[in-house]
C-alpha cells in the first residue's frame, strides 16, 4: 500500500518530537543503569543492626516520629569508625576540636564556601547540555565517559607538568604500556 509523502513526514516527525520528552532537568542522569521494577531497588536497602536489650530502659530517648534508633545503621559512622577516628564528633554537624588544625590548613588559600553547590550546579548544567545533543543515538555508548572525557587528566602529560616545574613525583604512574 503506497502512502502519500505528507503522511510519511508527518508520521515521522511526531516520532521523532515524541522521543524529546521525558527527563525532568532535576533528573538528569548519563548512566543506562535503570531499575525497572515495581518492588524496592535490592541495592537500596541497608540491614539494621542486631537487636540488643539495653542495660536501662528508663534510659532510652524518647521515641520521634521519622527518627533514627538504635538500630539504625550509619555507613558513614561506621567507616570514621573503622579508620580510627570518632564517630559521635560526625553527629554535633560542628567540626571537633581535633580537626581544627587541619580545617584551617586547608582553608590558607580562601576558599568558596558554596563550592559544593557551584559544582553541583555546572555539573548537572554539562550533562544536561550533553543529554539535549545526543538525543539521536544509535549505537549503545557509554554517555558518562563521553560527556566528561574533555576533563580527563592526562597522567603522564601532568607528571611531566609538574618535573618541568621542579615537584618531586615519587608515586609517578607507570609508563604506557606502547612506549
Amino acid at each position: 500500500m503506497w502512502m502519500p509523502r505528507k503522511t510519511v513526514l508527518t508520521l515521522l516527525a511526531v516520532v521523532i518530537v515524541a522521543g524529546c520528552g521525558g527527563a525532568r532537568d532535576d533528573e538528569v542522569s548519563l548512566r543506562k543503569i535503570r531499575h525497572k521494577g515495581n518492588g524496592p531497588d535490592e541495592f537500596s536497602i541497608i540491614p539494621g543492626k542486631p537487636l540488643e536489650m539495653p542495660e536501662d530502659v528508663a534510659a532510652l530517648p524518647e521515641p520521634v516520629p521519622g527518627g533514627g534508633n538504635r538500630t539504625d545503621q550509619d555507613p558513614v559512622a561506621d567507616g570514621i569508625a573503622a579508620l580510627g577516628g570518632n564517630a559521635g564528633a560526625r553527629r554535633t554537624g560542628a567540626p571537633s576540636a581535633a580537626n581544627a588544625g587541619l580545617l584551617t590548613h586547608a582553608a590558607r588559600y580562601d576558599r568558596d564556601p558554596a563550592i559544593r553547590q557551584t559544582l553541583a550546579a555546572e555539573d548537572r548544567e554539562l550533562r544536561r547540555d550533553y543529554g539535549n545533543v545526543n538525543i539521536l543515538r544509535i549505537l549503545p555508548s557509554d554517555d558518562y565517559t563521553q560527556a566528561y572525557k574533555d576533563q580527563w587528566l592526562d597522567p603522564y602529560a601532568e607528571e611531566q607538568r609538574l618535573r618541568r616545574r621542579g615537584v618531586r613525583t615519587p608515586a609517578a604512574p607507570p609508563a604506557p604500556r606502547d612506549q
